[in-house]
């Protein structure tokens, strides 16, 4: 039998180099590797489903499930997790010194479905009682005007989202004070480049962070990995055999950056890292698979509802291929 030759598009991660460099293969499957930003391979895959397998926001893949109008089917692989403590960004000359002075605020946006944005959101409004609707949010590109949002939103009511002027970006809506903060999953350059008068929200996002976790255990799924539907209905092995390759090529990953007699980062000190990281939430603390990540799946499909991005409340079952959602044991 001839193997699919099949397009899979995924960022350029640690997690994802053996399956690349063919170090790990996929059961009946020769792939073409496409490594690319996210913001391109969002655009492209839910615009024009230009990918056979593909990485995939969360949130946009819950809007179109949702919605049963989403050309992909996902399985339980998540290249991309984060704690978005360090996602605010604020005017540091405006008195906003708690989550709370948020409220009345001008927040920008890249675009307000991100999944970035909803899990800020979600613990903004559980931990300290600041809701959607007492913000303005202000949509536009972060160094590049005239981003859209990739999909269509009926928000709940009260929600004001406007559009950044024409020609503005973001970032440098942040820099002059025209807004008093910023909410995304990349850092805004003014931030970067050390303006004086931007900072962080939170002082110590980190430690932040890790007090989230220890009261919720909750470690933020950023993206998923989709199949076309046409091809799982034509090929109904490839689910299983994309999830089993993946979680291979992660294993792998993981087991060179443990071996630091030469590490494999270009950074000081990642086996401390790495060893805090499994202090604080174990061994597999990346872990694909539905078991291990459906309380995470269902308290983000919860909010996502509730804020009016999603047309329905998705169940986690109906996020992933059956095939995917269970393994054999030997």
């Amino acid at each position: 039998m001839s193997k699919l030759n099949l397009s899979v598009a995924v960022g350029n991660y640690d997690r994802m180099r053996p399956l690349i460099d063919g170090d790990v293969q996929i059961d009946g499957v020769d792939p073409v590797f496409m490594l690319h930003d996210p913001e391109e391979i969002f655009f492209r895959a839910f615009r024009h489903a230009d990918f056979d397998i593909t990485e995939l926001s969360m949130s946009s893949y819950t809007v179109k499930t949702a919605n049963d109008d989403c050309p992909y089917i996902g399985v339980p692989v998540f290249p991309s997790r984060a704690f978005r403590h360090t996602s605010i960004y604020i005017r540091t000359d405006r008195g906003i010194n708690t989550p709370q002075d948020l409220r009345g605020k001008r927040i920008g946006v890249p675009e307000y479905q991100l999944t970035a944005n909803v899990w800020v959101r979600l613990f903004l409004e559980e931990d300290y009682g600041v809701k959607p609707n007492e913000m303005t949010w202000v949509r536009g590109g972060y160094e590049e005007a005239g981003r859209v949002e990739k999909i269509n939103l009926n928000l709940t009511d009260g929600v004001e989202v406007v559009n950044a002027p024409e020609g503005e970006t973001i970032s440098n809506m942040l820099a002059n004070g025209d807004i008093d903060a910023v909410i995304g999953p990349r850092a805004p350059s003014c931030f970067t480049r050390g303006n004086p008068n931007v900072g962080y929200l939170f002082s110590d996002p980190m430690a932040e962070a890790k007090a989230w976790y220890q009261r919720t255990k909750l470690f933020p799924i950023m993206h998923l990995l989709g199949i076309r539907k046409t091809l799982v209905e034509a090929h109904p092995w490839l689910p299983f055999s994309v999830y089993k390759a993946f979680e291979a090529s992660k294993q792998k990953a993981m087991k060179h950056l443990t071996d630091t007699s030469a590490t494999k980062v270009t950074l000081p000190f990642v086996e401390d890292q790495l060893r805090a990281a499994r202090q604080l939430m174990g061994e597999d603390f990346w872990s694909y698979g539905f078991a291990a990540n459906r309380e995470t799946l269902a308290r983000f499909l919860a909010q996502h509802h509730a804020e009016g991005l999603s047309s329905r409340l998705v169940s986690p079952q109906e996020m992933f291929h059956p095939a995917s959602m269970e393994s054999f044991k030997i």
